[in-house]
């Protein structure tokens, strides 16, 4: 019996519920309707006032160049008077779409339109009998009241339609300020039904806020250890990482050395045998000298390759020349190859091997993507000095990219965050599409949490 009655009082709170929503509604749309029915009437009603004094403009412009041209004979004052007769057609066009026939609003338009035209007409007149040279003519025709009283008409014939127009505005006010009230009435009343519509609801809902409340505890504590198992994985990548990061280099390091031992071995060995070839060959056969030269041409850009191989591996300018040089002769071989003009401020900086070849990494994968994708034509690149921490940035002014819409897979941006957030600083990327890319790497000067330095290849 209690549950059915619990029961008769839910069915009651919600059939009041869905009246109220339904009057709300209703009151809302008709007022809605009304209300933009009336408004757009309004603004008809404005477009027509506004293309009435509009017509009145260009009469007084057209009037005025006239006269200015009958007394002064100065072709200038034409421009002003051609411009407005031209406009008075088209404003005398958009009223008769405006008005419907066998209005009193028609009739009075077309009067209106009538003395226009005889007044255009006057004007015309007397202004060919001016370029024609008739001045007795011109003058008899100024001197005459017929011009003003096709005037007086115009502007008693406009400010009748101005009157009309005013009055329209004020009735669709009236219809909006009823519509108003109307909805103020029934809002009223739907939110008294709504409300105790809600009063019998929040009684239903009060014996089920405890087992919510309940229910909630229980998923947050499954949150919060969904969210330590979550760290706990963060932290076990992050370390794996940066393990991997560390492998790689010394892998870079490892191959270095061998492409710099082994293959300079055979490649210098190469080219110590053609060189005895060709002292012992000498000026006997030229055809084979030519071969012999190209051979040695070969073997050099095999050296020059594998020295710029080692040099991405694991540039050796980094160990033996020190940061500085070692960015520079980066940006500077970077320039050759691309074309793209590279300014340098490099303030000298102490930092440890790791923190070094971090920077180097930085720099080094910035101008890969400069060159990959940026399109610019002028790269900054500058290493700046602080008490506590050092700061690398890189500034190109290509074609940029929305930082908000980067994809997940810029494993680039991703690897050089990395690398700096291992070396506990930060890293900013700013870009808009048209203006350029900057990147912004802050890094302290010692850290406790970097990576064991490796050895440099020889």
């Amino acid at each position: 019996m209690l549950a059915s009655f619990r029961l008769s009082r839910g069915a009651i709170s919600l059939v009041l519920a869905v009246l109220a929503a339904l009057v709300l509604i209703g009151i809302n749309e008709a007022g809605y309707s009304e209300s933009t029915d009336a408004l757009d009437r309004i603004e008809q009603y404005t477009r027509t006032r506004n293309a009435v004094n509009r017509l009145l403009q260009h009469m007084l412009d057209a009037e005025t160049g006239s006269r200015g041209y009958l007394l002064t004979g100065d072709p200038r004052y034409l421009e002003p008077y051609n411009a407005a007769v031209a406009e008075i057609g088209q404003q005398l066009d958009r009223l008769r779409n405006v008005y419907l026939p066998n209005t009193p609003e028609a009739g009075t338009l077309n009067a209106m339109t009538l003395n226009v035209q005889r007044k255009l007409a006057e004007m015309d007149l007397s202004v060919r009998m001016r370029k024609q040279g008739n001045e007795d003519a011109w003058k008899s025709v100024l001197l005459t009241d017929v011009g003003k009283e096709h005037m007086d008409a115009i502007r008693a014939q406009a400010a009748r339609l101005i009157e009309s127009a005013s009055a329209g505005m004020a009735a669709a006010q009236d219809r909006v300020e009823q519509s108003l009230r109307f909805a103020r009435a029934g809002i009223a009343i739907g939110s008294t039904a709504a409300l105790l519509a809600f009063a019998l609801y929040l009684r239903q809902t009060t014996r089920l806020k405890l087992a919510g409340e309940q229910q909630q505890a229980a998923l947050q504590q499954e949150r919060d250890l969904l969210e330590s198992q979550v760290r706990e994985r963060t932290a076990s990548l992050a370390q794996l990482a940066t393990h991997l990061q560390q492998v790689r280099e010394e892998e870079r390091g490892h191959l270095a050395r061998e492409l710099h031992d082994e293959l300079g071995a055979l490649l210098t060995a190469a080219k110590l045998d053609v060189a005895r070839l060709k002292s012992k060959i000498g000026a006997q056969s030229p055809e084979l000298n030519q071969r012999l030269q190209h051979l040695t041409e070969t073997l050099n850009s095999g050296i020059a390759l594998k020295r710029r191989i080692i040099e991405d591996l694991r540039p050796s300018s980094l160990a033996n020349l020190g940061l500085t040089a070692a960015l520079e002769i980066l940006a500077r071989e970077f320039s050759e190859r691309s074309g793209i003009e590279i300014a340098c401020n490099l303030e000298p900086v102490q930092l440890d091997e790791a923190v070094q070849l971090t920077v180097y990494r930085i720099v080094q994968e910035s101008l890969t993507n400069v060159g990959k994708y940026a399109e610019a034509a002028q790269v900054e690149i500058g290493v700046r000095e602080y008490s506590s921490h050092i700061e690398v940035e890189i500034r190109d002014d290509g074609k940029g990219f929305d930082v908000r819409s980067t994809k997940p897979s810029t494993h680039g941006l991703a690897g050089m965050r990395h690398r700096v957030e291992a070396a506990g600083g930060r890293l900013t990327v700013s870009s808009q599409p048209g203006q350029g890319t900057r990147i912004l790497a802050s890094l302290p000067k010692a850290t406790a949490a970097a990576p064991a330095p490796l050895a440099e290849a020889a």
